[in-house]
């Protein structure tokens, strides 16, 4: 390869060697000769990085941001669903009923009721996962 002064002397190469690929030293060794690299296939990190410092987005992060955008809408569409279940459970469920206990009795309005199970069935689960992760966690060494 024929190399500029200046190009040799960014690489190291001795000023004064011939530019003859089929040159070596007096020794016979080859390591002054420049060695041919061939390019950097450009991969999804390297194009993901290039995109970055460009300020602009890759495919495959456009796809994970309307990806997540799916997500996010689904999960507000079941919350509205579920809030407009509640008020229609609400609606539907206003007589009172008798509740008895272990001592007494009283009324309360059913809604109320189911919501208060409902609650503490929640809070029941939670718990009973917090001690079954407690329970099945990796053991320290």
């Amino acid at each position: 390869m024929i190399f500029s002064p200046c190009a040799k002397d960014v690489l190291g190469l001795d000023p004064g060697a011939s530019d003859d690929p089929a040159a070596t030293s007096a020794s016979g060794d080859v390591s002054d000769l420049a060695i041919a690299q061939p390019p950097i296939p450009e991969t999804a990190g390297t194009q993901e990085a290039a995109a970055a410092a460009n300020g602009t987005e890759t495919r495959a992060e456009r796809f994970r941001r309307h990806a997540r955008q799916g997500g996010l809408h689904a999960y507000a569409i079941g919350v509205v669903v579920l809030v407009a279940l509640l008020i229609a459970l609400a609606a539907s469920n206003t007589a009172d009923v008798k509740v008895n206990w272990l001592i007494g009795s009283s009324r309360v309005s059913l809604v109320w009721l189911v919501l208060l199970t409902a609650v503490i069935a929640w809070v029941l689960g939670l718990l009973a996962s917090l001690r079954f992760q407690w329970l099945t966690r990796a053991r320290r060494r």
